[in-house]
């Protein structure tokens, strides 16, 4: 009977040895301050239109996960040196993100993409971005390394209007639209409005351009390094719940 029940302490043994990385090591969760999409709340986590369906996948799929609060283009850097197991909540896919990285399945989409606009820059209504964009003298404030997806990427790509790049959050590309740095940047409709009144500023100083031409918005993803087990993707996919 002794050895009986030592050779089951050594199954056992064996069992918890065999089990994979991802069922004990917690994976990181990069996320940026950016409301409505992601709101950082006092413990470090985040929640918001693509901080909550992030947290719920992994918490549903049973996978241990630590929030982490970092700039976008550092959670970039991190996830293209494939440094450790990590993930970022709310990206577009790429071709050139999937290169580096692993998506999951969609956690959210945007709706049409909109221009924030300096109060003194106007259009004609139901102006074509294409038309906006080839307009002789307009200044569009872009984020660096960041992707508006394929249709705005694209038409700044062919009409090569005059872009300013930053590294700075929204929330202060606002205050540069507003001093006159640039005339319009790209927002989802989600955030315009939160944007604007956060600048504390009179709505006069802003208006919404909501162009002729703009398609559906993007969907959005988790995106993890390469390290992460497809395991650890799978079992994701299967607690996302958005369609």
């Amino acid at each position: 009977m002794k050895r009986i029940a030592n050779v089951h302490q050594t199954l056992l043994l064996a069992l918890l040895l065999c089990r994979p990385a991802f069922a004990t090591e917690k994976i990181t969760l990069y996320y940026n301050d950016r409301p409505p999409y992601l709101v950082p709340a006092p413990d470090g986590s985040a929640s918001g239109l693509t901080g909550t369906p992030s947290a719920q996948a992994f918490n549903d799929a049973g996978i241990a996960f630590v929030w982490a609060r970092m700039p976008t283009n550092r959670q970039l850097m991190s996830i293209k040196k494939n440094g450790g197991k990590e993930c970022a909540a709310g990206w577009f896919k790429t071709p050139e993100r999937e290169q580096y990285a692993k998506f999951t399945k969609a956690i959210y989409r945007d709706g049409p993409a909109v221009g924030l606009a300096n109060g003194g820059f106007q259009v004609a209504p139901n102006a074509a971005l294409k038309t906006v964009l080839a307009t002789r003298g307009v200044r569009i404030l872009a984020k660096d390394n960041f992707s508006y997806g394929p249709f705005i990427d694209g038409l700044i790509g062919k009409l090569k209007p005059h872009v300013t790049y930053t590294t700075t959050e929204n929330s202060l590309m606002v205050e540069m639209i507003r001093i006159g740095r640039a005339d319009l940047m790209f927002v989802a409709e989600e955030e315009a409005a939160y944007l604007a009144e956060e600048a504390g500023t009179g709505s006069r100083e802003f208006h919404l351009i909501r162009f002729a031409d703009m398609p559906a918005g993007e969907k959005r993803y988790i995106m993890c390094a390469k390290q992460v087990p497809d395991e650890v993707i799978n079992r994701l996919n299967k607690a996302i719940t958005f369609e």
